[in-house]
């Protein structure tokens, strides 16, 4: 074989893998959760805790008045 009809060769077999490619994100490929770092989940939980104090603050005053 010489060497052109080795680069020939090679360059149909890239095309044809080209072709064959399966493209990510199919109806299989589910996106997995984005990693949650331990600081960011304790950050997380303590502005809900505010939230929640600042709501349980607010509630008594709306039932009095």
């Amino acid at each position: 074989m010489n060497k052109r009809q080795k680069i020939n060769k090679k360059i149909a077999k890239r095309a044809k893998a080209k072709l064959n490619k399966v493209k990510c994100g199919g109806d299989n490929n589910t996106k997995k959760p984005r990693y949650i770092s331990k600081a960011e989940r304790a950050k997380l939980e303590a502005e809900q805790q505010a939230e929640i104090s600042v709501a349980s603050d607010g509630n008594p005053i709306e039932q009095e008045a």
